[in-house]
């Protein structure tokens, strides 16, 4: 049975013109992205199979792009499609803070970090830089590392954050294990930016780790 035989309320454009995004299941958030099946298979059932080939939504948005054109229903256009949906995604987010200062917002700090650092390979040491109002004026990919550690220079640190005029910073890195717990090395390397910054009357906001789906504040455990 073709989706248009379905009652309205089941139809996931539908549903989510009267319910909302957040009603749908990720196979019917696919399905509306897909927009048609193929022979046999409505757009819901295809995306459902989807999902279990790829391992997961969020596999699927980070498959190769041979991995992900061999699969039913997909090709260069899904591909470039999907790619283009989620660093839009990414972007709104990035352009919301711009405009609100972080300490009104921390979910969407967040949810902008997480979007931006889950899925690296490598360790990546970040710059959230703000304004004297706290507002974001740009995310500073400043180290990369091996998949075990990235070298933080305090200097270097030092320098981007007076080359944006920063009045206020959030430190950020990613723990490509997934595993977002903070370790002691972590924690003697904020103590050692923290000085070098206020040196400067540039105040450390937070430091934030990135994991798997979660991200831990310094500051709300008190170490900052």
């Amino acid at each position: 049975m073709a989706i248009t035989d379905w009652p309205e309320a089941e139809r996931p454009r539908e549903k989510l013109l009267h319910q909302g995004p957040g009603a749908l299941s990720d196979a019917e958030l696919l399905a509306i992205f897909l927009r048609v099946g193929i022979s046999g298979k409505d757009a819901v059932t295809l995306a459902r199979e989807l999902l279990g080939q790829f391992g997961g939504l969020r596999n699927l948005v980070n498959a190769e792009l041979e991995q992900f054109c061999q699969a039913p229903g997909l090709g260069l256009a899904k591909f470039a499609q999907l790619q283009a949906a989620v660093e839009l995604t990414r972007r709104f987010l990035g352009e919301k803070l711009s405009r609100e200062a972080v300490l009104s917002c921390p979910d969407d700090v967040r949810h902008y970090l997480l979007s931006r650092l889950r899925d690296q390979p490598r360790e990546l040491f970040c710059l959230l830089l703000l304004d004297s109002q706290h507002r974001v004026i740009k995310l500073h990919e400043l180290f990369f590392g091996t998949l075990d550690a990235a070298a933080v220079y305090p200097r270097e640190v030092v320098k981007a954050v007076l080359a944006a005029n920063a009045a206020a910073v959030i430190l950020v890195h990613n723990h490509p294990s997934g595993i977002a717990e903070p370790s002691r090395a972590d924690r003697q390397l904020t103590e050692r930016l923290g000085a070098a910054l206020g040196l400067v009357d540039v105040r450390v906001l937070d430091h934030l780790v990135i994991g798997d789906g979660e991200a831990i504040s310094f500051a709300e455990r008190g170490w900052l």
